[in-house]
């Protein structure tokens, strides 16, 4: 499926059109698994790059790529703590 997205001149005259539709790609794979609506797989998939390439681009936009609570991971370190 394609998207026309209307853009101002001045704008498009800084980048060439193979960096915005990566950077529209990648903004909106970023929107999407930031509200669990794909899973990382995914959103690596609709941007069009590898999966540690977005858990980097993840990381440059802050967001997590670790999908666990401060007290699920508390009990995990406990467990350890017990063997």
């Amino acid at each position: 499926m394609q998207i026309a997205i209307d853009l101002p001149n001045d704008f498009v005259a800084f980048q060439a059109m193979p960096e915005i539709r990566q950077e529209v790609r990648t903004s909106y794979a970023l929107w999407l698994y930031q509200r669990a609506r794909v899973t990382l797989a995914k959103a690596a998939e609709l941007a069009g790059v590898d999966l540690y390439d977005f858990m980097s681009i993840c990381k440059e936009n802050q967001i997590s790529v670790i999908d666990i609570s401060s007290e699920e991971l508390q009990a995990e370190l406990n467990g350890f703590d017990a063997q």
